[in-house]
């Protein structure tokens, strides 16, 4: 029988026996040269449960913890064998790599403190353990920060050449992963606030769920995702990631590696969609048959029009500028470096304070009243010194009015002028709790 016939009994009892060894002071490279091609054989998804397994046997805790640092480098090395080669230090991918290194540790600790709690008799051990399930949890909550990168980032690269299927599947699969990671700590303070036996059972079945799901995730991400996009994407495409990822953050220590390029970064809508027939036969055997049975359609849609305005994040045309200020629940006026009202906005939702063409060219001051006029300019002169912003509460007649004034500078820091922002929020201030009710967390 080969080794990859063995059934999950066979497989702990190679685990028990990595274990002993590892309690005996065997370094994990030996232990990777011993019984890495057994490990090679089990797969993230059996992971949790050879752990339960062994928590049932009366296998110690802390002894099946040690096996997490030997699976995730083992898992390391499989997966440069296979699928990902040559990955520069500090580049995009490295990073997600080593990110899901972290992820996959921490999945498998909360697996194994999940199969202990099932196991647990007494409510001191139990509350112990729920308390270290909370701590592992609190820590995973940082992988939205990961699951952002690929979403935003990676994803469009490969909706632009015709590959949606999979990214909206396994976006869905991250949600999925988040929420259930939001309802856990949810049953963990439910229990901290009153024991309950059946809330015990409960979180860790959840528990031990979600250890799978995010497992499987690591899985398809390394195996799948990684391997396609290192195939497809260029040098520019990767700088391009590059720049944005560094600004929304990586949960693992960079160590001041820093991957560069002298190509010039591409974004999705600029990148090159075509799909050639000699990228197509080095994806992985998952895409290869999406392709081959769906085939693909890759986006050609042009986005900047001839008369579009560079805005930096993207592109308008005068009229649709016009709209998009109108079609704000807010209403908007600019003062320039001079303190010289230059534009102001009109919204089709609300009404905010009266204001006319005449003001344009005002002092901004004057557009107030005189027992205002004080009030305003002092604003204005802090933002000009000054970080941040100054906010003020109102009234018209029976609505509540807030009002920003920010300062606006250029990409140096230079001033440019302020803005007041003006705000309807008396549905929010007279019916806060009715509000709290349609909150969405996305």
């Amino acid at each position: 029988m080969s080794t990859n016939d063995l059934n999950l009994n066979e497989k702990a009892k190679n685990v028990v026996e990595i274990l002993k060894e590892l309690h005996s002071g065997k370094s994990i490279e030996e232990l990777k040269d011993k019984y890495g091609y057994v490990l090679s054989t089990i797969s993230p998804f059996e992971i949790p449960l050879i752990e339960q397994q062994l928590v049932k046997e009366g296998v110690k805790i802390e002894e099946i913890l040690k096996l997490c640092d030997l699976h995730v480098e083992l898992f390391k090395d499989i997966l440069l064998s296979r699928e990902i080669k040559d990955v520069p230090n500090g580049h995009p991918l490295d990073l997600l790599l080593k990110e899901n290194d972290l992820i996959l540790k921490q999945s498998e600790v909360l697996a194994v403190y999940a199969s202990a709690l099932l196991k647990s008799q007494e409510e001191s051990d139990a509350k112990n353990i729920v308390a270290k399930v909370k701590d592992v949890v609190l820590k995973l909550l940082s992988i939205k920060v990961h699951y952002r990168k690929i979403q935003m980032l990676v994803f469009p690269y490969l909706e632009r050449r015709g590959i949606t299927a999979p990214t909206r599947v396994l976006w869905g699969r991250e949600d999925q992963a988040r929420i259930k990671l939001r309802h856990l700590l949810e049953f963990i303070e439910r229990l901290e606030k009153r024991f309950d036996p059946n809330l015990i059972t409960e979180i860790g079945n959840r528990a031990l769920d979600l250890a799978r799901e995010i497992s499987e995730l690591v899985f398809r991400e390394n195996r799948i995702l990684y391997p396609t996009v290192q195939t497809l994407l260029s040098d520019g495409e990767w700088a391009a990631i590059s720049s944005t990822a560094e600004k929304i953050g990586y949960i693992v220590e960079t160590k001041g590696e820093k991957w560069s390029t002298d190509a010039k970064p591409i974004l999705p809508y600029e990148a090159d969609a075509s799909l050639t027939r000699e990228k197509v036969d080095l994806l992985p055997l998952e895409f290869r048959m999406m392709i081959a049975s769906q085939g693909i359609n890759p986006d050609s849609y042009v986005i900047k029009g001839s008369g579009d305005i560079d805005l930096d994040t993207g592109f308008l045309n005068i009229e649709e500028i016009k709209a998009l200020f109108k079609a704000l629940p807010l209403e908007i006026t600019f003062a320039n470096s001079d303190d010289r009202v230059k534009f102001f906005s009109e919204s089709f939702l609300h009404k905010g304070f009266v204001r006319t063409k005449t003001i344009i060219g005002r002092r901004f001051e004057y557009c107030h009243p005189p027992r205002l006029e004080s009030i305003v300019k002092k604003t204005v002169d802090e933002v000009k010194r000054e970080s941040g912003y100054r906010e003020f509460w109102t009234r018209i007649g029976d609505r509540v009015i807030r009002v920003l004034v920010v300062p606006v500078k250029n990409r140096e820091g230079k001033y440019l002028g302020s803005v007041e922002i003006v705000e309807d929020l008396t549905e929010v201030v007279n019916n806060p709790e009715e509000v709290k009710k349609r909150i969405i967390v996305v």
